[in-house]
């Protein structure tokens, strides 16, 4: 949807599970083996990462200052089950986060969360406003205020339709 650049760092797989699913038109990369081999999933594991998709784009709806989509299930419980370690590079001593277990799709999109938080850019991750979109993009704005992900189709979009109503 967006011809936006990728979110920084971690914040891509982020960015990328939520726009596995493209609103407008249903359809849903994780329904092929393909969108599921992307991030690592079975079959068995589809309805967990549905569950983590929807509960993200609430989440970057509520960053962008709209109501959540649909009822989920609160971001901070899914990944309350997602732990986290800090290792730390012996020979300079830096430290990083590192899920516990990198084959959870849920511990590494925890880690994106905290690594996020720590970068200061969690915010800036938000869902577009139009309701037949909702796709994720990495707000650059100077003040951080934008709405769409596309000034060219859902802006435009937005922006017509209020034209029409006055």
């Amino acid at each position: 949807m967006s011809e936006r650049s990728a979110a920084p760092g971690s914040l891509a797989l982020v960015e990328s599970l939520v726009n596995t699913l493209d609103i407008e038109s249903g359809a849903d990369a994780l329904d092929t083996a393909d969108g599921r081999a992307r991030f690592g999933l079975t079959e068995a594991e589809l309805p967990e990462a549905r569950e983590l998709r929807e509960s993200l784009r609430a989440t970057l709806l509520a960053h962008a200052g709209h109501p959540a989509h649909a009822r989920v299930t609160p971001l901070g419980e899914l990944l309350a089950a997602a732990p986290l370690r800090v290792t730390v590079d012996p020979a300079d001593g830096s430290a990083a986060l590192a899920p516990a277990d990198a084959g959870r799709l849920s511990a590494r999109i925890a880690t994106a969360v905290a690594e996020a938080l720590v970068a200061g850019t969690w915010l800036r991750l938000k869902s577009c406003e139009a309701p037949t979109c909702h796709w994720a993009y990495y707000d650059r704005s100077p003040a951080g205020r934008g709405r769409w992900c596309s000034m060219q189709v859902c802006g435009a979009r937005a922006k017509m339709r209020r034209y029409r109503a006055k």
